[in-house]
Parts: C-alpha cells; structure tokens; sequence
C-alpha cells in the first residue's frame, strides 16, 4: 500500500494531549484520491504511483454543465490522460481506465517499492496514515516579493555615522579586486524571495479524521492556507 496522498493546507491551531500539553498542529486536508497511473520497472524503468485529487466540477448536478466545466477546466492531454474522452474514428486507441475515475485537477507521482496491491482507479483516503507515523510535507513557500540582502539573507546593516546617510541597508561590495575581476557567481545578493519548493522532513502525525479527511501534523508545513501539499512517508525517521 502507498503511504503517500496529496491535499490542501488548511490553517494551523492546537491539540492537548493527555498531559494537558497543548501541541501547535498544521491541519491538512488530505484527500481522497484516486490511482491515475501506476508505472512498472519493465515498461518505465522504475516503479511508482501517479495519484489525483480534487475533482472538477463536483457541486455541479446538470450533467451538461457539468462536461462543459470540466473542459473548460482541464486541457484535452490531461482529460485523455484520465480516459475521460471515448474513442472514436480517429482515435480508437484513446486510453480507457478499467476503474474510471473523477476529472481531477492535480496529479502527483509517488515512488513506490510495491506495487502488488495498487490498480487505476484505486481510491486512497487519509487511512493510510495513522497518529503517531512520520512524514514528510512537501509544498510552495509564499512569495515574498522582491527583497534586500537583510531580509533575503539576513545581512547585518551598515554603520549610520560618518557622514552616509542611505547606504545602511546597502548589501556593499560585490567585486573581487582584479582576481578574478568579475562577480562570483551565487553571490548573495537582493532578489525574488520565496514562492519556491520546500520540504518539511519528518513531522509527526497527530490526528487522522477519516470521515473529514482531514489530518493534523504537529509543526509547521510550507505554503499558505489552501496551498497544495504533498505527504509522503518520512525518508530520514527518527525516535
């Protein structure tokens, strides 16, 4: 069975525990979702498990508007990809999935050691993961904007004195003198700031919520509120 399901940021709060220890948890909507793709050593050269999540249109009731949403929604490749199109005359080979699944928004790959027990189609809900398991939250920091080197790096101001009156948040000299005569490359230095991919290694599962699909991990998870996410078993457990 794959430990790993993709979901939605939800908020942070807190949890007591027996102790009457309060605990800061980040709550995650974590799935359902269904196996979209499941890729094999001999025909990819690796073995691993494509999931969606979040299905397009799922409020809508008239079926009509509903096909309408979803094409406007998801591009030809992707619903293709779902066997979401019938095959016709010039393509009868469009791929059909032998369980259909939902036109889902996100795909999301997890390698997978064994694959025995996994077919398209399959629904994975947060089960999979239980209190007190390990993982790892993957997810988009927010974007700062562009910022300076003190903000950005954390660079100390210059003095204020001696007669300079603009240059204390300066980052100062970038050059090397006459060797090598050019800026180094990965010289730190003001820019775009956050926006990027970042993992949160080996957080602890404190609550699963079957009937709401929901989860709470103790600590903090990359992104902002209704940010994607993506949980996985922890690579690096520890005690």
């Amino acid at each position: 069975m794959i430990k790993g399901i993709i979901g939605k940021k939800v908020g942070m709060t807190q949890v007591f525990d027996e102790d009457g220890v309060a605990i800061p948890v980040t709550v995650i909507q974590a799935g359902p979702c269904w196996v979209t793709q499941i890729k094999t050593e001999e025909r990819d050269g690796y073995t691993a498990v494509q999931l969606g999540f979040e299905e397009v249109a799922a409020d809508v009731a008239d079926e009509k508007v509903r096909q309408r949403k979803v094409a406007r929604r998801l591009k030809k490749p992707h619903r293709g990809h779902l066997g979401l199109l019938e095959p016709d005359e010039k393509r009868p080979e469009r791929k059909k999935l032998s369980n259909p699944v939902p036109p889902l928004r996100y795909l999301r790959e997890f390698r997978v050691e064994d694959i025995s027990e996994l077919e398209e189609g399959q629904k994975i809900t947060v089960e999979v993961f239980e209190a007190g398991d390990r993982v790892d939250v993957v997810g988009i920091s927010k974007g700062r904007g562009f910022a300076g080197t003190i903000k950005r790096h954390g660079f100390r101001r210059q003095p204020k004195t001696h007669g300079q009156s603009d240059r204390e948040r300066a980052p100062g000299s970038i050059g090397s003198t006459s060797t090598p005569g050019r800026v180094r490359k990965g010289t730190r230095m003001a820019g775009r700031m956050g926006g990027q991919r970042v993992t949160s290694l080996n957080l602890e599962v404190v609550v699963v919520d079957p009937e709401r699909n929901l989860m709470a991990v103790k600590g903090s998870v990359p992104g902002a509120q209704g940010g994607l996410v993506t949980i996985r078993q922890s690579v690096k457990q520890r005690s």
